[in-house]
């Protein structure tokens, strides 16, 4: 059978009747027997809840027919979810060996909206564990690889995630971004990823890295479906206080996008600079403006990001204490011991201000010069990773350099703007090539103008 690309497409033809919800769940868990074993994207298969719930969404269909999908929008869409939200009954490890055996009692926000939506969950993916990665190497269960060819990596932390959609073993998958995590594997398989704003789709029930910084995204095939997505899951739920509620900024008719000079630099891939100027000529086309900007102070962006996310880490994971969890020190990876070690020393006595203060300091300032920008523009566009796509190995070794990875995500995470990965084409390896466009403040519906016209043109 030949599976759906998009949510519509899924609508459409069930409606016609060219085959039923159990049917796709079929093919799915099909797809993922048979090349799961290759990649390692899928952690847990919910074949049992798979084949409940596909059976429940036909009976809606049989009842209903096209009426349904106004009561359940995405009825028949399959997902798999990243394995650090939490699904009830059904093992959550957060890729980690520590809670190698944990099966929640409930359900993170996330899962419970795309479930009453219609969503058929069929499994939980791979990822970095405790989500602490660029390229999904760190997971506790092995590596996850990349559906385009598989000596690469698939980007991190949503390793499982992007891997899963771009393989077919799922229409949509949920992802966390807390420093591009949603957004690279997005961008190094080919696919669509949401960063949300900062308070826009609720944490609750998803295993926290860096509260302050953690944002509920998904991983699509279009911009379209991210649009859908989106108007599921965000919202208030009575259990995060971040979360706002709020209409979102009305879009222009007109738009302008800001081309920060501090974000095309010396060392950015020549293939990803050649690329994104192809963008600019199509938008152009389209009679989208470009505008130069300056953001002086987003150089120190990663630096100060990696003094907040392992102080935040340090404090999360303080929880997994040994006792009702087991012996924790024997079950961190060196990347989560990594991160404990230098997130306790920043926040401890005579180092706090030198270091951590200085560097929530350094957000403010990044985020005030941020938010003054979008006066001038309606988005910024930029690349998601200075490089391609990575071999498997080859950055493992070097921490610092894996770091560098994240160098144009953590903008949007310090100052809780949303930000969306599009794909646009390949690079001469085959491998893919995308950019990311960041917006103001709960302006997500700005973003999916833009992407929404550059995906149809």
């Amino acid at each position: 059978m030949i599976l759906p690309k998009t949510i519509k497409e899924t609508k459409e033809r069930l409606i016609r009747k060219e085959f039923s919800c159990v049917q796709l769940v079929d093919s799915y868990l099909s797809n993922i027997n048979s090349k799961n074993k290759e990649l390692n994207a899928v952690l847990t298969i919910s074949d049992e809840i798979a084949y409940r719930d596909a059976k429940k969404a036909d009976e809606i269909i049989k009842n209903l027919g096209e009426e349904a999908f106004n009561e359940f929008p995405l009825l028949g869409v399959t997902v798999i979810h990243k394995d650090i939200f939490l699904t009830k009954g059904v093992r959550t490890t957060a890729a980690s060996k520590l809670l190698e055996n944990y099966v929640p009692v409930y359900s993170a926000t996330v899962v419970n909206k795309l479930e009453k939506a219609g969503c058929i969950m069929l499994g939980k993916a791979n990822c970095d564990a405790w989500a602490h990665g660029s390229s999904g190497e760190n997971s506790d269960f092995g590596p996850t690889k990349n559906p385009h060819n598989q000596k690469y990596v698939p980007g991190g932390s949503s390793s499982g995630s992007a891997s899963a959609v771009a393989a077919n073993f799922s229409l949509i998958s949920t992802a966390t971004d807390t420093c591009g995590s949603t957004r690279l594997p997005a961008n190094f398989c080919g696919l669509v990823g949401l960063k949300p704003t900062y308070g826009a789709v609720s944490r609750y029930g998803c295993i926290a890295m860096a509260s302050s910084l953690d944002s509920m995204g998904h991983i699509t095939s279009s911009v379209e479906d991210s649009r859908k997505i989106f108007n599921v899951t965000k919202g208030p739920d009575g259990f995060d206080a971040t979360v706002a509620r709020h209409s979102g900024i009305p879009v222009k008719d007109k738009l302008t996008i800001g081309v920060p000079n501090e974000f095309f630099v010396n060392g950015l891939d020549k293939e990803i600079v050649k690329n994104i100027n192809e963008v600019k000529t199509k938008y152009e086309s389209l009679g989208v403006k470009f505008k130069e900007i300056s953001l002086p102070h987003t150089k120190y962006a990663i630096s100060a990001y990696y003094i907040i996310q392992p102080a935040e880490v340090s404090s999360n994971l303080g929880r997994y204490d040994g006792i009702r969890f087991g012996d924790s020190r024997n079950k961190f990876g060196d990347e989560a011991k990594r991160r404990i070690m230098l997130g306790t020393y920043v926040l401890s006595a005579g180092y706090y201000d030198a270091y951590y203060l200085k560097a929530m300091k350094a957000r403010t300032i990044i985020s005030k010069e941020v938010y003054k920008t979008f006066d001038e523009v309606d988005a910024i566009i930029a690349p998601v990773s200075p490089t391609l796509p990575f071999k498997l190995g080859e950055k493992v070794s070097d921490p610092l350099k894996m770091y560098l990875t994240d160098i144009f995500a953590a903008t949007a995470n310090l100052s809780g703007i949303p930000s969306i990965a599009i794909p646009s084409g390949f690079a001469k390896n085959k491998l893919p090539l995308g950019f990311q466009l960041m917006g103001p403040r709960f302006g997500e519906d700005i973003l999916f103008k833009l992407g929404e016209m550059y995906e149809r043109n």
